[in-house]
């Protein structure tokens, strides 16, 4: 059973930085791709980064190139998020999936395997 599960979101001030992990199992994780996507209260659903686990090519949208970083350690099936320079508009709930990571935003319904999420706030 392919599972997922996302942590490490909290509270934090504008400014601050958190590192979320996304924790798999019941596939085979190298390969796959790790997708994080967030959604904001009130909106749709957005793919903002992606890792591939087989060749380790990352994407980030735009609106988060600088600020966050994918990162995976295939040893632990983990893939992290590090979030630096928070800003209020970060605040969603984010999201893990598993499936392809290309140089695009990936959209939610190319995603059959999810986690729970992990939901940011971020005070200003």
């Amino acid at each position: 059973e392919v599972q997922l599960q996302a942590f490490g979101g909290g509270l934090v001030q504008a400014g601050g930085s958190l590192r979320l992990s996304c924790a798999a199992s019941g596939f085979t994780f190298d390969d796959y791709g790790i997708v994080w996507f967030r959604q904001a209260p009130g909106k749709e659903r957005v793919g903002v980064s992606c890792i591939s686990n087989s060749d380790g090519s990352t994407y980030y949208d735009d609106s988060v190139k600088g600020r966050f970083t994918v990162s995976s350690d295939n040893a632990k099936n983990t893939v992290y998020l590090q979030i630096n320079s928070l800003k209020p508009e970060d605040t969603a709930v984010y999201y893990c999936a598993a499936g392809s990571c290309r140089q695009s935003r990936p959209m939610p319904y190319d995603y059959d395997y999810w986690g729970q999420g992990t939901k940011v706030t971020v005070s200003s």
